[in-house]
């Protein structure tokens, strides 16, 4: 049986504030008092929307309620006239166009050029290359304005934190080696102690969940400079430097890295570094292929990062030639043979036709690399006021996706996905 309560003066006060369910009141909600009838407390409500509704009037001075009274009786005021807008004086007076598509139409605003917009771009999309070196201070690279030879214990993690921070969660390394540790051979690639393995350690223990990219080529190992092992006559040796690579493909697999990534362009490498890897039971690391990775002249900062310069000649013979395009075609068919899980092409923005090549003619995930090249370029046109360093910056990786790259490889990763994320990127 519900009880009755009745209201005094007192009760009043201390209900004061509260709303109707016992709670403190959100707003102003004030307690009506009962005096004995419903029909008293309910005509104050409608006289309070009344007095509400009165208050809201329209553009032209008159209230709702008399705005609704003219729609049922049918009256409508009539539309604004419409104004259009002039035309610059000299302007010619000419009959339309005949047009039945007028594709403009979908570009005519913001909300519309959204809409319609076919290419997204995000920092899930990007993966940070970075220099690391077995020194303690950071080490600016004089071709490459903004990007450092990384000390693996501190400058490292502190470069990692900050991406991670505005949506980068995947890396790829690259070691600048000792001279003293390099080799025609190379060894101190597949060294479980050396830079890159110790470098993975500390970043799957501090960020556990970032993607960790590696790098499998002698270059940044051999005293010669090359991708491969050469021989006295200067012949870059395929089979054994692929014998080479698989073993320094498994010691970053056992570090623990996500994906290892063979940059050599040696024949059969991928199908080797398969089969090698998952005879060490690393079944769920990835193979990211440089399907085609061309003998380009934008690689030079790259070079002075890891000072990795061909002693002598230079790398045509194994890297693809820039005038070659359904060459492409074949890497890509034999890469997809051996069992390559993502497919790269380098460099990117000079090559976005081979991009297109291989998305068309592959199922797999395709990579594209902005070299050091494409990102000195753009940095030294900002710094000239030449070119909006940023808005260039997007351009160029909104065109390396629209060409069909799922992932891109690029310096700018961490200050385009800072822009992407609505934040100051300098």
């Amino acid at each position: 049986m519900a009880s009755t309560v009745s209201f005094s003066p007192a009760n009043v006060r201390v209900l004061q504030g509260r709303s109707c369910h016992g709670h403190a009141a959100f707003g102003s909600c004030s307690p009506v008092p009962r005096t004995g009838s419903r029909t008293r407390s309910t005509a104050v409500r409608v006289s309070s929307e009344q007095e509400a509704a009165a208050a809201v009037r329209a553009p032209s001075g008159r209230s709702i309620e008399e705005c609704e009274a003219d729609a049922v009786a049918g009256r409508f005021p009539a539309p604004p006239p419409l104004v259009r807008p002039k035309a610059p004086e000299g302007t010619p007076q000419i009959r339309p166009l005949n047009l039945t598509k007028r594709p403009r139409r979908n570009r005519r605003s913001p909300a519309l050029r959204s809409a319609f917009q076919e290419t997204t771009i995000s920092p899930a999309n990007f993966v940070l290359p970075l220099f690391i070196h077995e020194g303690e201070e950071d080490t600016p690279i004089g071709a490459m304005p903004g990007c450092y030879r990384l000390g693996w214990r501190h400058g490292l993690l502190d470069e990692v934190y900050k991406a991670r921070d505005v949506g980068v969660n995947s890396f790829v390394l690259f070691p600048k080696v000792p001279d003293a540790l390099k080799s025609q051979s190379g060894e101190e690639a597949y060294n479980d102690n050396g830079l890159v393995p110790r470098t993975i350690r500390l970043l799957k223990d501090k960020f556990p969940d970032i993607v960790v990219y590696t790098d499998v080529a002698l270059d940044p190992y051999s005293s010669d400079g090359h991708d491969g092992i050469v021989r006295e006559d200067g012949v870059i040796m395929n089979d054994e430097t692929v014998y080479q690579l698989c073993k320094q493909a498994v010691s970053q697999a056992r570090a623990g890295a996500d994906v290892v990534s063979p940059s050599d362009m040696m024949d059969g490498r991928v199908g080797a570094i398969r089969a090698a890897l998952d005879a060490e039971g690393f079944h769920d690391v990835s193979i990211m292929s440089y399907t085609a990775k061309y003998a380009s002249s934008f690689y030079g900062p790259f070079r002075e990062a890891l000072d990795s310069n061909p002693r002598f000649g230079d790398k045509k013979t194994y890297q693809m030639n820039p005038a070659n395009y359904r060459e492409a075609l074949l890497e890509t068919a034999a890469d997809e043979a051996e069992g390559a899980d993502i497919l790269l092409v380098k460099p990117g923005l000079p090559y976005l036709d081979v991009i297109r090549l291989l998305r068309d003619n592959s199922a797999l995930p395709i990579a594209a690399y902005q070299v050091s090249g494409e990102y000195s370029m753009i940095k030294a046109g900002g710094a000239l006021n030449m070119i909006d360093e940023e808005k260039v910056m997007m351009e160029s990786l909104m065109c390396l996706r629209r060409a069909g790259a799922d992932i891109i490889l690029t310096y700018f990763a961490r200050q385009a996905a800072t822009v992407l994320c609505g934040m100051r990127s300098n």
